[in-house]
């Protein structure tokens, strides 16, 4: 049940709900794909103008080589507490187009109470949960709870790779007393808000081999370099079939579990349900036959490297006799605190190298965040949790780790990584959507989170 002490921000909401779908869907069908260099600065444009509209403050900040970034600050005199609301306008790439309904992947359909679209949740129906949040305040009781710092940026899908500069110039402007981001679904099985207390970084690695100028006739394999079964074994030496990861020192340093940290993770193996987690991805078994906390240990605390494709040669219809000149691996290494990202890139090259793989290229993508960790005692992940409580009428679902660290870098503020997106919201992938009651109820979430923390 929700508390009547913000009855009067949630009865607002609910009578100006068309207007915050009207506007989601006016977001979603202006594409913004950071990976092409699609839109992005008509989005971020888009999202100023919306902003200015719902009398918030915004401000466009040129980044050196990348979109905008959009910053507001607004003040109160209700609370000594700065909050800082971290969000992303781009989006992922939409392919395979062919595989959307309801119009492709800009359309903004609302069918059966569903919102159609790259970027439904992720995330801009979490940027607009902070404005019409913040908005909500200001019309019913003419001022916030707290003061806000908003920043929202365009390459968060990649890597956010030229974001750091620009905080390094402005640690000032980003100081707050926290930070968190509604970026993210409900768990599946309680349909309850995830609560993250921290990042596991991700570092994108590219890997190349090489062989001769040009692909040639497959008749002469016996004399040539083959670059796809080098990338192949190169792969092979990285991790073994228990999904441990062979580079040497890798696991130097790692982060150890503390007390909360175990208390976390039971809590959360006594409340979800990991078969409807299986349903949702359409497996029997979940990888290594782990189950229950195990699992979710693993899937919360353990360092990975996960292939995300490979490429190499010729992939249409048909057969073609060549040995192809080039191939490329993408993978993405999932690091938790204590792994530090360019330790990492640098033992990958020593492991390859020490393999007989040296002549591979390693092409890691730059600013790759630091993994962090805070401690649930702190203020800002009180506030998202009691939040939490008071708009689902249930305690939520507390993590330890998962996956905004590049401000984190240069400025440290605790920070909290939340969602409110329906279960089967396919981001990242076609028919990325959300349900409009989700949405609905993730303005109210971010307006509970503000009164939360500006109390504290």
């Amino acid at each position: 049940m929700m508390s009547d002490t913000l009855q009067d921000i949630y009865d607002y909401i609910d009578r100006n709900a068309d207007e915050a779908i009207a506007d989601l869907q006016e977001l979603v069908r202006q594409p913004s794909i950071s990976a092409q260099n699609v839109g992005l600065r008509d989005c971020a444009e888009l999202v100023q103008r919306q902003m200015l509209r719902d009398g918030l403050d915004a401000q466009l900040h040129e980044l050196d080589g990348g979109p905008p970034v959009i910053f507001g600050h607004m003040t109160t005199d209700t609370s000594a507490k700065t909050m800082l609301c971290y969000s992303h306008y781009d989006v992922q790439p939409p392919e395979p187009i062919e595989a959307w309904s309801h119009g492709g992947p800009w359309s903004g359909a609302v069918v059966d109470n569903v919102l159609y679209g790259r970027g439904a949740t992720d995330n801009k129906s979490g940027v607009l949960a902070f404005n019409k949040a913040a908005k909500a305040f200001l019309i019913v009781r003419g001022r916030l709870p707290v003061n806000l710092k908003f920043i929202i940026e365009g390459e968060e899908e990649i890597g956010s790779i030229h974001l750091g500069p620009w905080v390094e110039c402005n640690k000032a402007l980003l100081e707050a007393d926290g930070m968190h981001c509604l970026d993210g679904s409900v768990d599946t099985a309680t349909l309850l808000p995830d609560v993250d207390l921290g990042l596991k970084s991700v570092l994108f690695v590219e890997l190349v081999a090489r062989g001769a100028k040009s692909d040639v006739h497959s008749l002469n394999f016996p004399l040539l370099p083959s670059p796809a079964w080098d990338l192949v074994r190169a792969l092979g030496t990285i991790m073994d079939d228990q999904r441990r990861i062979l580079i040497e020192d890798w696991y130097e340093g790692l982060y150890e579990l503390e007390d909360e940290d175990e208390e976390q993770l039971r809590a959360k193996a006594a409340r979800v349900d990991l078969d409807a987690l299986r349903r949702e991805w359409g497996i029997d078994r979940f990888a290594l036959g782990r189950d229950g906390i195990d699992a979710i240990r693993a899937r919360t605390y353990e360092p990975t490297a996960n292939i995300q494709g490979l490429v190499a040669g010729y992939t249409g219809p048909g057969m073609k006799t060549i040995v192809p000149n080039e191939a490329r691996a993408k993978l993405d290494f999932r690091l938790i605190p204590n792994i530090d990202p360019a330790k990492a890139v640098e033992r990958l090259r020593r492991h390859l190298s020490k393999h007989g793989f040296g002549h591979i290229e390693v092409i890691a993508r730059e600013s790759a965040e630091p993994p962090y960790k805070i401690s649930v005692k702190e203020d800002m992940s009180q506030a998202v949790i009691a939040a939490a409580h008071r708009v689902w009428g249930e305690a939520p679902i507390v993590n330890g780790v998962s996956a905004e660290g590049t401000i984190l870098r240069h400025v440290w503020i605790p920070c909290v990584l939340t969602g409110f997106a329906n279960p089967g919201a396919n981001l990242h992938a076609p028919d990325e959507n959300i349900r409009i009651d989700n949405y609905i109820r993730g303005i109210k979430y971010a307006a509970a989170i503000m009164e939360e923390f500006g109390r504290r």
